[in-house]
């Protein structure tokens, strides 16, 4: 199942990226888990992630090094990758968001959880979510959404926008090539629950703002609905949206 949440107790502390303090162990988990989700996903995921992958750089061998990741980013997006020690709270990573800003966990999971771990690590972060933010389109959408999220006021706002996060950022689903691709992190990340969104068991339905806004959802199990775009535009029109009613109030 999913290993992230975007709102939790804040254990973050700012911290830095010591690339050079990572073990031969460690890269080796890395190439292990690119390894295993790479050849699915060139026949399952978005085209926008597969070219994203290449145009950030990310090798199958070792972890990415942030600041080589981020010189490439700046030039095609403006977005950077910046290192969290753990969860932050739902507003302080909207804010992030916001400003073009992913935080982006450092630490790596262990050799023995390859398959689950609670907490997000840096294979969940970097391989499962920047690739998106190379792409002009999705990387509006995501300013725009942590913008939006961040003026949100109550629980209740706070909470239908964790739903729009997680039906499209966490969990989305596109149209393309002929069939529905994944271009959520959750799914890019996880063979478990890509198996999942792609199988019989999981329910798809047209991607529409009030059936996202109003669709609870469980972290600790494999999701039996998920909603499909057309296109990422339809992302930002979403959002674009969701700001509206937000200012509009009830």
């Amino acid at each position: 199942m999913h290993d992230a949440l975007i709102h939790q107790v804040d254990e973050s502390a700012p911290v830095q990226q010591h690339w050079s303090d990572y073990t031969d162990e460690q890269h080796a988990v890395w190439a292990t888990l690119y390894q295993r989700r790479m050849p699915a996903l060139r026949a399952t995921a978005s085209d926008v992630f597969l070219k994203g992958v290449e145009a950030i750089g990310l090798e199958s061998e070792c972890i990415p090094d942030l600041a080589v990741l981020n010189h490439r980013l700046a030039k095609r997006t403006g977005w950077k990758a910046v290192p969290v020690g753990g969860f932050l709270p739902a507003n302080e990573f909207f804010h992030a968001l916001a400003r073009r800003e992913f935080p982006t966990t450092v630490t790596i999971r262990p050799a023995d959880r390859l398959d689950y771990v609670p907490e997000p690590d840096i294979f969940h972060d970097v391989f499962g979510h920047v690739p998106l933010h190379a792409d002009p389109v999705f990387a509006d959408f995501l300013q725009r959404f942590g913008g939006v999220a961040a003026r949100s006021t109550g629980a209740e706002d706070t909470e239908r926008m964790a739903r729009l996060f997680w039906f499209t950022v966490e969990f989305g689903l596109v149209m393309e090539r002929d069939g529905v691709r994944a271009y959520g992190s959750g799914l890019i990340s996880s063979h478990a629950d890509a198996a999942n969104a792609l199988g019989p068991a999981c329910e798809h339905r047209p991607f529409d703002l009030d059936a996202v806004l109003n669709q609870p959802f469980k972290i600790d199990e494999l999701q039996p609905v998920l909603f499909v775009v057309r296109d990422f535009r339809e992302l930002f029109a979403a959002v674009t949206e969701a700001d509206a009613r937000l200012t509009a109030g009830p």
